[in-house]
């Protein structure tokens, strides 16, 4: 199975995507940007993708959700990865020859009581965690230390210098799997959800959106995660993209039945299974 990520082997969705897929022999597609992982399955629709949607600490990736809704591919699954940052460096280095950090912005924010400890270091902000450190061992850079997943340390044959530095240990990310929608039933079984994805648009009016949570609460529904975006030449109009899981598929889809006499649009994402 081809699975296409944003990043490089030993980064974050690499590990995500290996765990979700433990029992599939799956062909990695690296792509450097979330619109190529699009781009990609678009040009071959037998290849399911997997992005990032959300952190527990940084929040949400919105323009993962822009390009989700624009793609018209279909979520059918979701995995959350505990995130667990090591710093590393080539194995001749030690910490006190590192005088320069490179990662992701996010990474390093995660770490920055770690780094407020090593005030020395230059601060260094790369595309990508696994990234840091495949440019470190490609072009041997001493006295530079990566920040990223301590897998990636054996990969391109770099040293661990300490692992855990993450501020925050209940740090999460949740990632979606995508797929095109003729191969989303081969992928789950499709009464055996209990969660969906929708995203809809509202009429203009006071009220409008409590009308709808209201109809929800009245078939048993619950509403995990609630984000709105504006809709681009629209004054004050906007896209509400809500997460929802249920016990009952079919009250699930008397639910959606509904709410869309009081919606504009209505499109449901994806639905899968849960996980906790």
């Amino acid at each position: 199975m081809k699975v296409a990520i944003q990043g490089i082997r030993g980064s974050f969705h690499d590990i995500a995507a290996h765990q979700y897929f433990s029992d599939t022999d799956i062909e990695l597609v690296c792509c450097n940007s979330f619109e190529q992982v699009f781009d990609t399955m678009k040009a071959d629709d037998t290849c399911t993708g997997l992005i990032a949607i959300e952190n527990t600490i940084a929040g949400s990736l919105l323009h993962n959700y822009e390009l989700l809704r624009e793609s018209g591919v279909t979520i059918v699954g979701e995995h959350k990865l505990h995130i667990e940052h090591s710093i590393m460096c080539l194995p001749s280095d030690k910490m006190q020859d590192i005088v320069e950090v490179n990662s992701h912005p996010v990474a390093l924010m995660q770490c920055r009581h770690y780094l407020a400890q090593h005030p020395q270091l230059k601060i260094v902000e790369a595309d990508d965690t696994a990234g840091s450190a495949e440019r470190i061992a490609r072009l041997q850079l001493h006295g530079h230390a990566a920040i990223c997943h301590a897998q990636a340390a054996p990969r391109y044959g770099l040293k661990v210098i300490e692992t855990d530095i993450e501020d925050n240990k209940h740090n999460f990310t949740r990632f979606l799997v995508l797929t095109d929608s003729w191969n989303a039933d081969r992928l789950r079984e499709p009464y055996q959800t209990n969660k969906a994805s929708i995203v809809f648009t509202l009429p203009h009016e006071e009220g409008s959106l409590s009308q709808v949570l209201s109809i929800f609460s009245f078939y048993k529904i619950n509403l995990t995660k609630i984000q709105s975006l504006p809709i681009i030449g629209r004054e004050w109009q906007y896209l509400f993209y809500v997460d929802v899981t249920y016990s009952d598929y079919l009250r699930y889809r008397q639910s959606i039945d509904a709410v869309l006499p009081l919606i504009k649009e209505l499109r449901v994402l994806g639905e899968y299974r849960a996980v906790d």
